[in-house]
């Protein structure tokens, strides 16, 4: 969803610097991306890009934990030893973030598998975003691993549109013209 409105927006002569985990798709007509790999990589760079942005938003589904302890050589097979996986909280990007927020868009996502519209809601207030996009991601055929998504777009916590089943690529296109809306109608909270 993330490159659908990357290339959206270019499309539309938008300067658009697109921050990316790794990812199977084909590539985007966004020029340079930034490549990352993890979390804290991905604040790194959306820390140093945001202040010459106008709008951001977060697409990006990552990751709520990270395993503690990365190692660096492939681990043995040892039938004798049990292994525990331990793992920390990744930063939340968006929180981490909000104090940057000053006259920017905010939009983000709710990625969720119940209570879409409550869930997203509650997001929206928490991380101070203008506007949010819920999608319930518990279905087959719409979300993650799919050309096609559906969901809702929530205006500060209330109901602003519902998106139907849909190319990705026509649901960018709708996400942009409620972004731009908001935008034109100056009601980004500070």
């Amino acid at each position: 969803m993330g490159y659908a409105i990357a290339d959206a927006a270019a499309r539309r002569g938008v300067e658009v610097t697109l921050v990316s985990g790794p990812v199977e798709l084909p590539s985007t007509t966004v020029r340079g991306p930034v490549r990352v790999t993890s979390a804290q990589q991905m604040l790194t760079a959306v820390r140093e890009k945001l202040p010459r942005a106008d709008w951001l938003v977060m697409a990006a589904a990552v990751a709520d934990f990270a395993p503690s302890v990365v190692e660096k050589e492939k681990m043995k097979k040892d039938q004798s030893r049990e292994l525990t996986l331990r793992l920390s909280r990744n930063p939340d990007i968006l929180e981490s973030v909000r104090s940057m927020k000053d006259h920017r868009l905010f939009v983000g996502f709710a990625a969720e598998t119940e209570d879409l519209v409550h869930n997203a809601r509650e997001k929206a207030l928490r991380k101070g975003l203008d506007l949010i996009v819920a999608n319930d991601v518990s279905g087959p055929d719409t979300g993650f691993e799919s050309e096609e998504n559906s969901g809702v777009i929530l205006d500060q916590g209330d109901l602003a549109e519902e998106l139907p089943r849909m190319s990705k690529a026509r649901m960018a296109e709708r996400i942009l013209d409620a972004a731009l809306e908001k935008w034109k109608k100056g009601g980004v909270s500070g």
